[in-house]
């Protein structure tokens, strides 16, 4: 896992990161996450298909959010957790 220090995350980022790192059981300290890296795939966190189902359940729970898989801009969503925190924000419903 490549989680470079970069462009410093915003406090709801800051418990969005946490909330992945729990939700994978990750072994990072969710300081480390770059906001701008990818969360999906080989660079940045490098989570998969599983990761991602394990993550919007966990979304799901704490924010109210629903993410589908089949949803055209999933891709997009996932691309980094700043673009994950702005589709949440965007979306919440507790």
């Amino acid at each position: 896992m490549n989680a470079q220090t970069a462009t410093p995350k915003n406090e709801f980022e800051e418990e969005l990161a946490k909330l992945v790192v729990t939700a994978l059981n990750l072994d990072i300290n969710p300081a480390e996450i770059n906001p701008d890296a990818p969360l999906y795939g080989d660079e940045g966190l490098g989570i998969d298909s599983i990761d991602i189902l394990e993550i919007s359940l966990a979304l799901s729970k704490q924010y109210g959010v629903q993410l589908r898989a089949d949803d055209e801009n999933s891709k997009q969503i996932f691309a980094s957790l700043r673009n994950l925190g702005t589709h949440i924000q965007a979306n919440r419903t507790k």
